[in-house]
């Protein structure tokens, strides 16, 4: 009988049209350093349209609490050269959390700019909806500038409807994609 080559779970090579080959995998603790280096390849206005803040560096806390995700309520994964976690430059960022007392979850994704456009985004958004159905959501939504024109676009190709933002005036919508656990 053949040795079948498996990846572990929620592992994928993908190959841009650019012709980089980054390895889609779980976040893991050796990241941490490589991340935070990473964060200058991130420009400002990329961290602001996806995180919703302006900031030039991780703090520990932040990198801490992304490199150590809790497996019964959230996933973080990575789009990184495919070396050694702790050695692989870090490219892209997906993370989901399932909201505290709902059956929803949130998303951010944060895609260097040497990677937009690539198809990258929309291969993590799709892992992200995976994990989201396979935890019995009811739903997964993420917060969008109005402005991120390109992010809305992605989420609406894949389902995701604009709706007003609970925060009215905040020049954010949401995007929400509502899950049903039969698909």
């Amino acid at each position: 009988m053949a040795t079948r080559n498996r990846m572990p779970p929620w592992h994928e090579i993908f190959k841009a049209p650019s012709g980089h080959e980054l390895l889609i995998r779980p976040i893991r603790p050796e990241d941490g350093a490589p991340l935070k280096a990473a964060f200058s390849l991130f420009g400002p206005e990329e961290i602001r349209d996806r995180l919703l803040q302006s900031v030039t560096e991780l703090s520990d806390e932040s990198m801490q609490r992304l490199t150590h995700p809790n497996p019964k309520g959230e996933i973080t994964l990575v789009a990184a050269e495919n070396e050694t976690p702790g050695d692989a430059v870090v490219g892209a960022l997906a993370r989901a959390s399932i909201v505290p007392g709902t059956r929803e979850a949130e998303y951010a994704i944060l895609i260097s700019r040497f990677l937009i456009g690539q198809g990258l985004g929309r291969q993590l958004m799709r892992k992200l909806v995976k994990w989201a159905r396979g935890k019995y959501l009811d739903r997964l939504y993420g917060d969008v500038l109005e402005a991120n024109v390109p992010m809305k676009q992605l989420a609406a190709s894949l389902g995701f409807k604009q709706v007003p933002h609970p925060n009215e005036g905040s020049g954010l919508v949401r995007m929400v994609l509502e899950l049903d656990p039969g698909q």
